[in-house]
């Protein structure tokens, strides 16, 4: 029996993605768990792998094309099975229905894209697909001065790509920038002039926002606006994490080595057991408390930021989540990621302490209740029983949301959390 493959809703703010391409063609043989096609969402890259097992008796999204979140991308079947278009299943790029349905002997027999731009109406009867026109008002671009190479001469998302790149050369600059020069702000007058050819100043650069940066700026500000956060820092010793770390990495091989990131993983999820208030999300006018802590990694992307997760971290050894959040976090960084990779965290850990960042603060990740910003673990003064001495210290800040928690139980936790890093070998165990 032919099954439909829908696009899958990969987080739970996603309302379309984009079919970037298919990974196996129509009349190939698939297997359930093989990877059928890459997809693009706001947050990366993702490999779809297939339900089912069969063969690809029809794509129903071409290339390139944005659809909404649960419409048929593609049919999966017997070999010479018959194929029945589900409802909606129609490529995203194809004519609506508005424009199919014009008399043929009202139609032209050469479809040109600017009679139908001109038409009265404007916009409404412009054929452009929904990607192409967000992105054209992004740009601030004109659609009826593009023309389509889609059917019947719609615009789709490689035409306004084309339009915006003319659009960049043909914009006059005084100076030509040169080619190398960084986009950077001019310089002030006391300091040197950069590199560049006396009296030259580095053009502007206007570069469109991508779908990612767009995410991630969307979503924080709706979580500054909606969610009440608070902040409380707790500073840890993390001497023996880092004497214990050190004889651990001598008997492991190079790519199996622990970062210190890896002991900060292990002990939040392990704390978090004992609060489940902080390993919980707002739904409504309800708190659900999950039972599962999946514990979500800030990883920085090219274009951005994304959190990789680690599922049942409380419950795994410590080499398993170092191995699992090394390969999710290579994968983050070609643009490979899976949708286990970023799906389902329950609490998230942003770290910085490898750009030797004392102290910050992180904006809680939507629905999650809360946040853990890390920073540098570095040799201070410390004072230990009236005396000064040299100690390794680490400042950590909790970022909670007041309407699922409060200050005393978020310090609580982050005494809690102390226990642990202060005595990691039960971090081993």
């Amino acid at each position: 029996m032919a099954e439909t493959v829908s696009m899958p809703k990969l987080g739970f703010d996603m309302a379309e993605g984009t079919l970037v391409r298919w990974v196996r063609a129509e009349g190939e043989t698939v297997n359930k768990g093989d990877v059928l096609a890459e997809i693009e969402t706001d947050k990366a890259t993702v490999e779809v792998e297939s339900p089912y097992t069969g063969t690809v008796l029809r794509q129903l999204v071409e290339e390139k094309t944005s659809v909404p979140v649960g419409t048929p991308i593609a049919i999966v079947g017997e070999p010479g099975e018959k194929v029945e278009i589900p409802e909606g299943g129609q490529p995203e790029e194809k004519p609506s229905e508005a424009e199919s349905a014009v008399p043929p002997a009202e139609a032209p027999a050469t479809p040109e894209p600017a009679a139908a731009a001109a038409a009265p109406g404007g916009n409404d009867l412009l054929r452009a697909s929904p990607l192409a026109k967000k992105m054209a008002e992004d740009a601030g671009l004109d659609l009826t001065s593009i023309e389509g190479s889609g059917p019947k001469g719609r615009i789709v998302k490689k035409d306004v790509e084309a339009a915006v790149a003319e659009m960049k050369q043909s914009v006059p600059t005084a100076v030509p920038a040169p080619p190398t020069a960084p986009a950077v702000a001019a310089p002030v007058v006391s300091l040197p002039l950069p590199s560049v050819a006396a009296g030259e100043i580095p053009a502007d650069q206007q570069i469109p926002l991508d779908r990612l940066r767009a995410a991630i700026g969307r979503r924080m500000t709706e979580s500054k606006q909606q969610i009440p956060h608070f902040y409380i820092t707790h500073e840890y010793d993390m001497s023996a994490v880092m004497d214990i770390r050190k004889q651990a990495n001598e008997l492991l091989p190079e790519a199996q080595k622990l970062s210190v990131n890896d002991f900060i993983v292990k002990a939040t999820a392990l704390a978090l057991r004992d609060f489940p208030n902080l390993n919980a999300s707002l739904a409504g006018s309800d708190i659900v408390r999950h039972g599962h802590v999946n514990v979500g990694v800030a990883v920085a992307v090219e274009a951005g930021l994304l959190t990789v997760v680690c599922t049942d971290t409380d419950r795994k050894p410590l080499r398993v989540i170092s191995q699992e959040i090394k390969d999710m976090v290579a994968r983050a960084r070609v643009g490979k990621v899976r949708p286990g990779d970023i799906e389902g965290s329950t609490f998230s850990i942003s770290n910085l302490g490898m750009f030797d960042v004392e102290h910050f603060v992180a904006i809680i990740n939507p629905p999650e209740a809360a946040i853990l910003a890390v920073g540098s673990a570095k040799q201070v003064p410390v004072v230990v029983n009236g005396e000064l001495k040299v100690g390794m210290r680490m400042r950590a800040t909790i970022s909670a949301d007041h309407r699922v928690t409060d200050g005393a139980e978020a310090a609580q936790f982050m005494q809690r959390l102390a226990v642990y890093l202060e005595k990691p070998v039960g971090l081993l165990l």
